[in-house]
């Protein structure tokens, strides 16, 4: 199946505790269906600090570090470029080429 959420795309979450909210994807992760969108679906984990092999100090802060979980892919929805509004995406094919396109307005996505 191809991917219709891709890296840097404004999308809208529909579901979860952060439902409502407008944010970019940061990274996604098509084998397990998630995506790790910027602030949002934040969680808490324990890191200690990491050292670099040759320096003497600590390359990487450790503590209690917030970052960002994993969405479901249902759960995100993609902003339609022309509107605004939160669009499911269809795949077109012309020219031998696959673009993605918004199925609310039918303008092409990239």
């Amino acid at each position: 199946m191809p991917a219709r959420i891709k890296r840097d795309d404004l999308v809208i979450l529909i579901g979860g505790k952060d439902r409502g909210k407008q944010a970019k994807v940061l990274r996604v992760d098509p084998k397990k269906d998630r995506v790790y969108v910027e602030g949002l679906n934040m969680v808490k984990r324990h890191e200690r600090p990491r050292q670099v092999a040759g320096s003497q100090r600590a390359e990487q802060v450790g503590g209690v570090i917030e970052k960002e979980g994993p969405i479901h892919l249902s759960n995100v929805m993609l902003i339609d470029p022309s509107d605004g509004k939160p669009t499911r995406v269809g795949i077109e094919i012309s020219d031998g080429k696959r673009y993605r396109v918004a199925k609310r307005t039918g303008t092409r996505i990239d």
